[in-house]
Formats: structure tokens, C-alpha cells, sequence
């Protein structure tokens, strides 16, 4: 059991550590792309047109990326005065029943996110097409369903996110007041 709690543990930390260096690849790539922007504007006289749009597609991507991460720190907006006053036995059935609903909600988000990011095969990101038609001469034609699929990859992730929080949770809870009964029945 130790082994596959191990094995677990270094999955969670590369994944964690994954998606920590994405999101800083997307705010290093919005800063980079808009100083550039900025210089173009003001120090050339020109623009690029379409630097305000390629960083909106990586914020987008960043912010669907770092919502499970963020919810699993606790740094949601979140009232916790009545988990705090309840024992650790009911403050987990407190959170496995919030659980449910947020879990049911970001499912149909996942979904209906998937849905609507399929009906956009066609159309594709105009401003890779700007810049690969300028390098290379033939646009790139990538979908901007690879945007509007961040929706559902953020939903997927942030309800795996709040899965695991709630496993891990339990195990603390539990494994806790366990230690405690043994250590008081002299075990």
C-alpha cells in the first residue's frame, strides 16, 4: 500500500509541477509578447496585430490550467466557520457533500464546453495564421477549438483536483482520529 501511495505521490508532484511551469510558460510568453507590442506601438510606430489576441488565448489557457491547483491550496473565496467548528469526522462529510454538487457542476461544464469548442473545427486562431502566413508563407490553419477546449480541460482537472482533496482529506481525517483512539485504548 505504501509503494502505490508513493508511486501516487510522485505522479501528483509531476503533474503539480507541470502545470506550475505551463502557467508560468503562459505569463512569461503574455509579458514577453506585450513588451514587444509596446515597443512596436511606441518605439516603432507600428503594431503587431495580433499580440493582444494570442495573449488572450494564453490567459485563457493559464486560468483554466491553474483552477484546480489554486482550489487544492485553498485559495478560494470560501466561508469555513462551520467546517472549523465540527469534528474531523463531520467536516469531512461536510466537504464529501459539497463535493458532489461541484463535481456535478463541472461536469457539465466539461461537457457542455466540449461541445460548444466542436462546433468551432473549422474556424481557425487568426493570429497564428498571421504569423505562420509571415514566416512561412501558408497559414497554419490551427482550430480555435483549442481554445475554447480549455474549458473543459480546466472543468476535468479542477474536479480531479477536488476528487483528491477530498481522498487525501479523508485519509488525514480519519487516519488521525484512528492514531488517537489506539494511542487512548493503550494500543
Amino acid at each position: 500500500m505504501q509503494e502505490k501511495i508513493t508511486v501516487l505521490s510522485g505522479f501528483v508532484g509531476s503533474y503539480l509541477r507541470a502545470i506550475r511551469f505551463l502557467a508560468g510558460l503562459c505569463m512569461a510568453l503574455i509579458v514577453g509578447i506585450m513588451l514587444a507590442q509596446v515597443f512596436y506601438r511606441y518605439v516603432l510606430g507600428d503594431s503587431l496585430i495580433w499580440a493582444e489576441e494570442l495573449c488572450r488565448y494564453l490567459l485563457i489557457w493559464q486560468t483554466f490550467l491553474v483552477l484546480g491547483l489554486a482550489y487544492s491550496r485553498g485559495e478560494f473565496v470560501a466561508l469555513d466557520f462551520l467546517p472549523k467548528a465540527l469534528p474531523p469526522r463531520g467536516r469531512w462529510i461536510l466537504r464529501a457533500v459539497m463535493a458532489v454538487p461541484i463535481v456535478a457542476f463541472l461536469a457539465v461544464i466539461a461537457w457542455y464546453g466540449y461541445d460548444f469548442a466542436s462546433r468551432f473545427d473549422r474556424q481557425t486562431i487568426p493570429a497564428l495564421d498571421f504569423i505562420w502566413t509571415a514566416l512561412t508563407g501558408h497559414a497554419l490553419g490551427l482550430s480555435i477549438r483549442w481554445v475554447y477546449v480549455s474549458v473543459t480541460v480546466g472543468s476535468v482537472l479542477m474536479a480531479l483536483h477536488v476528487i483528491a482533496e477530498l481522498v487525501a482529506t479523508y485519509g488525514r481525517e480519519f487516519r488521525d482520529n484512528l492514531d488517537a483512539d489506539q494511542a487512548g485504548a493503550g494500543v
